[in-house]
């Protein structure tokens, strides 16, 4: 009877995690919807959902429609002031956009996809948006392939997608090709995409040798009007030294 209740017990637990993963999509799905996406029974979702309702951690719209509520908010901002790696990049990343005044990331490899950790915002009016938390494919991110280029070759394959989907013209979506790509980036040091998750932003970025293999790396987006050979250069040089001042930090710590 005590195995059957544990059993039933992380069976819940389980369900409710897989619920809050498909809630951070943003089609806002209803209960049947949500049902029918992680092939359950309708009758078995219900309750576990209306429980999430009752505490905060679920939405629901008048349309029926689901989506995370505020209190998971406690969760996120925990992890992100409990993180040391964080903290430390928060004044680089002030440098960064003081000296750049483009928006800048501190991002981490998760499963196939980057997570933006931190983020300071360029003052210009042309810039680009985004939002700590946002998650995209590592494959069709200047972050992303930082990282993935650090990746032993028996340890890439399960941080990429079976297949690589097209997010823009201009994603890479030829696994040679994309290996190719990241040898290039673990010789030279830094990576970059040309619109290849955002039309009309480039990016360049570099892992941050704080683990091993890099966990997390730094970038720059630059809207593509702005970014010629001078201004790519001297985002590209800044960079590699925001690299090294938060590797030095760290020996310092």
């Amino acid at each position: 009877m005590a195995n059957e209740t544990s059993e039933r017990e992380a069976k819940s637990a389980v369900r409710t995690i897989q619920i809050l993963e498909r809630l951070t999509e943003p089609d806002g799905p209803t209960l049947a919807e949500l049902a029918r996406d992680l092939g359950a029974p309708k009758s078995s979702i219900h309750a576990v959902v209306q429980t999430l309702i009752r505490r905060g951690w679920v939405d629901r719209d008048g349309a029926g429609r689901l989506s995370i509520g505020g209190r998971a908010l406690l969760v996120g901002t925990a992890y992100l002031d409990a993180d040391p790696v964080v903290a430390l990049a928060r004044p680089v990343l002030d440098e960064l956009v003081a000296e750049l005044d483009e928006t800048v990331h501190l991002g981490r490899l998760d499963g196939t996809d980057i997570v933006y950790l931190a983020k300071r915002e360029s003052t210009q009016q042309l810039r680009m948006f985004s939002a700590v938390g946002r998650r995209l494919p590592a494959y069709a991110t200047a972050l992303g392939k930082a990282l993935l280029a650090q990746l032993p070759e028996d340890r890439l394959e399960a941080h990429l997608p079976e297949r690589l989907e097209a997010l823009t013209e201009a994603t890479l979506t030829d696994r040679g090709e994309l290996r190719d790509q990241l040898a290039q980036i673990r010789a030279q040091g830094w990576s970059a995409d040309e619109g290849e998750n955002s039309e009309g932003i480039a990016c360049l970025a570099v892992a941050v040798p704080l683990h091993d293999p890099p966990q997390d790396a730094l970038s720059c987006s630059v809207p593509t009007v702005r970014f010629g050979p001078e201004r790519r250069e001297a985002v590209r040089q800044r960079l590699l030294r925001a690299r090294d001042e938060l590797a030095h930090t760290r020996a310092l710590a």
